[in-house]
C-alpha cells in the first residue's frame, strides 16, 4: 500500500513518488491545511481545481470538535470529509506549543484545557495514536513536544529528550498497517541536540521522518543552518517533512536541502487577509491603486480566480467583506503554491534545479524592493 522513491536529484534537492492507500503524491508536495478537517474557504473541487494532491488535518482540533470518535464512525477522514487523496495528521504535539498557557507537560503526557470551552482533556502518545488511528489519514505523526525559541538550552534538552521516549510510545502504540508513522526530530537551534534527537529518532524505523519545532520565532538563519545539519542524517530512501515552514522562499530553500514535504498556512491564511502570493512577488489587494486595476491578480496564472475576476473586483469584495473575496483568494495562492511545488519537481528531473531557485528568488526580491511603501506584508 505504501511505498517511496527518490526518482531524480539536482544537488540535494529531490524529485520523489510517494504512494499511499488513498493515492501517490509527487514530491517536493506542499499539504494545504484543513484544520478541521476542510481548508478554509474551499470546497473539494475547488481544492482539486489547484492541483492539491494530500492535506494536512489537525488530531487536536478534530479530537475536541466533532470528536474522533464520530469522525471514525463515520468513516474516517476520507468517509467524513469526501477527500479522495491522501491524508497527513499531526500529532497535536504543536499544542503543547501554541496553547502554552492552557496546558501542563509531565513526562506521561499533556494536560489541556480546551481553546474552545475550557474543558479539560489529555493527550499522551498513545491517545494521540488512538486519536489518529480513528481518523485514518494516511501518514500520521508521532507524538513530540514542541518548546519555543526563547526555551533555555536545558529547556529545549529535555524537550528533544522527552521526544525522543514518546517516540518509542508512539511506535510501540502505532496498531494500523494501512498508515505510515513518522517521527519528528526536536532540539531547537542547537545542531548537537538536533543531532542526538535525529539519531534517536532514526533509529526507531519510522516510515519517514519530520523537522519540527522551526518556525517559530527563531531567526531566519537558525531555521536553515538546522535544516542544512538535519536533513543528511534522515536516509535518503525515506521522505523527509519540514513542519510548518511555508513561505515561497523558505520551500525553495528546503527543498534545496533535500527536503520532500511542506505544509504552512500562509497561503490560506494570507488570503483571507487581502494578500496573494504571486510570480511577481506578494501583492496585497487592499491597496488603493487597484482599484480600477483590470488586471487578474497574476497575469502568469491560470487558476480559475485569474481566469475570471480583476484585481479591481477582489478588491472591492475584500473590503466589503464578502465571503467571495476569501474564496477566490485562497484558491488562486493554493494554485501558486502548488503550480511553483510542480515547476520545482519538472527542474529537479531536468537537472536544472538550483539555477531554476535562484531564478524565481532573484524575481521575488526584486518584486518586494521596487513594491511601494506599505503595499506589500511583511514577511512573517
Amino acid at each position: 500500500m505504501f511505498s517511496f522513491r527518490v526518482e531524480a536529484l539536482s544537488g540535494a534537492a529531490r524529485a520523489g513518488l510517494l504512494a499511499t492507500p488513498h493515492g501517490r503524491v509527487e514530491t517536493p508536495a506542499f499539504m494545504p491545511v484543513g484544520t478541521a478537517g476542510a481548508v478554509k474557504a474551499m470546497t473539494r473541487a475547488q481544492l482539486e481545481e489547484t492541483g492539491a494532491r494530500i492535506l494536512l488535518a489537525n488530531t487536536y482540533h478534530l479530537m475536541l470538535r466533532p470528536g474522533d470518535d464520530v469522525v471514525a464512525e463515520l468513516g474516517g477522514l476520507h468517509g467524513f470529509t469526501g477527500w479522495p487523496g491522501p491524508f497527513l495528521t499531526d500529532s497535536g504535539g504543536y499544542q503543547v506549543f501554541s496553547l502554552a498557557a492552557l496546558r501542563r507537560i509531565d513526562e506521561d503526557g499533556v494536560s489541556f484545557r480546551s481553546h474552545l470551552d475550557g474543558s479539560s482533556h489529555r493527550l499522551t502518545p498513545e491517545r494521540s495514536m488512538e486519536v489518529q488511528s480513528n481518523l485514518g489519514a494516511d501518514v500520521v505523526m508521532a507524538f513530540d513536544e514542541c518548546p519555543p525559541a526563547a526555551a533555555s538550552r536545558e529547556e529545549v534538552a529535555a524537550a528533544a529528550e522527552r521526544t525522543s521516549r514518546w517516540a518509542r510510545r508512539s511506535r510501540a502504540a502505532h496498531r494500523r498497517d494501512d498508515q505510515w508513522l513518522f517521527g519528528i526530530v526536536q532540539g531547537g537551534i542547537h545542531l548537537d541536540l538536533r543531532e542526538r534527537s535525529a539519531l534517536e529518532v532514526v533509529a526507531l524505523g519510522f516510515a519517514g521522518h519530520a523537522i519540527g519545532g522551526l518556525a517559530v520565532g527563531e531567526a531566519r538563519d537558525d531555521t536553515w543552518r538546522v535544516v542544512q545539519h538535519v536533513a543528511p542524517l534522515l536516509p535518503a530512501e525515506k521522505p523527509r517533512y519540514l513542519m510548518g515552514v511555508g513561505t515561497p522562499e523558505d520551500i525553495l530553500d528546503g527543498v534545496a536541502r533535500g527536503v520532500d514535504l511542506f505544509d504552512c498556512v500562509l497561503p490560506t491564511r494570507n488570503a483571507r487577509n487581502g494578500q496573494l502570493f504571486t510570480s511577481a512577488g506578494r501583492l496585497s489587494i487592499r491597496n488603493a491603486r487597484y482599484r480600477r486595476d483590470p488586471r487578474p491578480p497574476d497575469p502568469a496564472c491560470a487558476c480559475f480566480t485569474c481566469r475570471t475576476a480583476s484585481r479591481a473586483y477582489l478588491r472591492h469584495l475584500h473590503l466589503a467583506g464578502e465571503m467571495t473575496a476569501a474564496t477566490l483568494m485562497t484558491l488562486h495562492n493554493l494554485a501558486f503554491y502548488l503550480d511553483t511545488l510542480r515547476a520545482v519537481r519538472q527542474n529537479i528531473l531536468l537537472g536544472r534545479f538550483e539555477e531554476f531557485r535562484r531564478g524565481l528568488l532573484r524575481a521575488l526580491a526584486a518584486s518586494e524592493a521596487e513594491a511601494e511603501g506599505g503595499a506589500l506584508a511583511p514577511r512573517p
